[in-house]
Order: C-alpha cells, then sequence, then structure tokens
C-alpha cells in the first residue's frame, strides 16, 4: 500500500527511503522513482552553485546588463521626447555640486550671477522666466545616483551601453549577480563622489560612464587575479584615458577617475577577501567604503553650504 495515500495499492518502492509509492507520488530519478519527501529533501540538500568569488552564480549572466540598460535608455527616451538638453528632467537627474538658477524657457542656460534662490526669485519678480534648480550641496542629494542613468547625445549613451553590454556579463558571470550590482553601483558613487569634490560646483554632470570605468577597473583585477590575457583590456582601457585627457573640456575626467578607482577597491575587496568568512568580509569592506563615500559627500556639502 502507498504510504501517502492508505488503502491505494502500490508496487513501486521509493528508491532512497524504500517505501511504497503509488503512481500519483512517483517523482522521476536518474535511477528509478522517489517520494515526494525524499525529493524535497534531496532539494533543500543540494547546494546551489556559487560564483568563483561567492555569492550565487547566476543563471542569466546577462540580465542585469540588460535591466541596466533599459533603465538608461527609458531615462535618455524620457530627455529625449521633452526637449533634449533643454528639458527640464536634464536639471533635476543630473549631478550639480551648488544650486543654480536657469532660464525657464532654455533650462540648458543659466544666470551665474544669481547664484543663490533668492537672486534667482528676484529676476522671477521681475517677470522674466526662471527656475530654481537645486544641487547636491542644497539637498538633491538623489542626483549623486540619478546622474548615473541621464543621457542626452545619443553617441554618449550608445558608447556606454556597448561598453556595459560587453564588460556586464562577464563580471556577472564571475562574482554573480548581488556583487556586480555592488560593484556596478558603488563605482557609479564613487564617481559621482569626486565628481562633487573636483568639479566645479557649477558643472552639470551625467552619465554612466563612472560605473563603466569601474567595470573596466574591475575585469584588470579580477586579469591580474588570475594571472589571465590582460595586454587587450590594458589598450582598450589606454584608449579611453586619451579620449577622456584630451576630451577633458567636455568630458568629465572626474567621473572616470573615481569610478576606476571604486572599481579597483570594490573588487579587490572580493576577490582577495579570505576565503574564511568570504561574505562577511566583503560585505563589511562595501560597506565601509559607502561610509568613506558618505563621510565625503557631508564634508563637501559643509564645505559649499
Amino acid at each position: 500500500m502507498c504510504y501517502r495515500h492508505t488503502g491505494r495499492e502500490a508496487y513501486i518502492k521509493c528508491q532512497r527511503c524504500g517505501r511504497n509509492i503509488c503512481p500519483d507520488c512517483m517523482v522521476a530519478a536518474a535511477v528509478g522513482f522517489q517520494c515526494p519527501d525524499c525529493v524535497g529533501r534531496g532539494a533543500k540538500q543540494t547546494r546551489q552553485a556559487s560564483a568563483k568569488y561567492g555569492g550565487t552564480r547566476s543563471a542569466n549572466p546577462a540580465l542585469t546588463s540588460w535591466v541596466l540598460i533599459g533603465v538608461n535608455a527609458a531615462v535618455w527616451a524620457l530627455i529625449l521626447i521633452t526637449g533634449g538638453n533643454g528639458s527640464s528632467w536634464v536639471s533635476r537627474l543630473a549631478l550639480l555640486g551648488r544650486g543654480r538658477c536657469v532660464d525657464g524657457s532654455n533650462p540648458a542656460y543659466y544666470f551665474p550671477e544669481h547664484g543663490t534662490e533668492q537672486a534667482c526669485s528676484m529676476i522671477a519678480a521681475s517677470g522674466r522666466a526662471s527656475d530654481w534648480v537645486p544641487g547636491v550641496a542644497d539637498g538633491a542629494a538623489w542626483q549623486l545616483l540619478t546622474s548615473m542613468f541621464t543621457h542626452v547625445d545619443v553617441l554618449h549613451i550608445g558608447f556606454n551601453m556597448l561598453a556595459l553590454w560587453f564588460l556586464g556579463p562577464q563580471l556577472e558571470a564571475l562574482i554573480g549577480r548581488t556583487r556586480f550590482l555592488m560593484l556596478y553601483f558603488g563605482a557609479g558613487l564613487t564617481g559621482s563622489a569626486v565628481v562633487y569634490w573636483l568639479a566645479a560646483p557649477e558643472a552639470q554632470t551625467y552619465g554612466a560612464s563612472g560605473a563603466v570605468f569601474g567595470l573596466m577597473a574591475a575585469l584588470l583585477v579580477i586579469g591580474l587575479k588570475i594571472g589571465g590575457e590582460i595586454t587587450p583590456l590594458l589598450m582598450w582601457i589606454g584608449i579611453n584615458v586619451v579620449i577622456t585627457v584630451t576630451g577633458r573640456s567636455e568630458i568629465s575626467w572626474q567621473g572616470h577617475l573615481g569610478g576606476f578607482i571604486g572599481g579597483l577597491a570594490i573588487t579587490a575587496m572580493l576577490v582577495y577577501a579570505p576565503k574564511t568568512h568570504r561574505t562577511w568580509w566583503q560585505f563589511s569592506g562595501m560597506g565601509l567604503l559607502l561610509v568613506v563615500i558618505l563621510g565625503s559627500v557631508l564634508a563637501r556639502t559643509a564645505v559649499l553650504a
């Protein structure tokens, strides 16, 4: 009789526990059949495949990169259909060290001589359209994050997303989804913090380049760790450095530098963490980095406020 269905005849035995099971309880196994209880216990005892440096291996390493690309594309489309460079969304999402007074009819233009919200309101009182756009020092801390997803020029977003598509799946396959997201956002926020400190307070900065430079740095660290061939990667990094230096009047070298440094630091924490209590060391290191970023932002805000 079946052990689960009293009174039902059963002629098959579970290959693991030996109990009789009826056709409704038979679960096909590699050899013979197993009962539902043994299948459930086996699933709990089977460890999920681990990534090389801890965490669970991603079933689809490209998924996270696709989602990030989708978010970037959605923000770019929003900016494009609301005026492109003149869209008010650029002012809201881009990183601005200190607030500025913008032309109400053309947010891309601002009044540098009216550097306070009160002075900006005087322009509005005179009958000319103007809007005060706050910066990080004025409390718009979200810009440190949202600027990472903000693009205006099609070539800008195109190059960044192409690089993310090439680099992201490789890294997620090595470090898993959670650690990949730690890397991406950690490098991006480090880039934003360096921009906040080193760029002119009135300069508007945006783009995913800081996070992308962090991914390049991550592959470099892992390549050195495993003794891989890194010459092509060094050439690619070198080309991007040359482009950054030669175009520094239009390109945020601060964001690129900060993102690269953040990528180096985070990846070193991930791949060189002791195997004993590896997860604790990795997440503690990331927590320490976030504290440093927060401290630097607060210190800079104190200077600009």
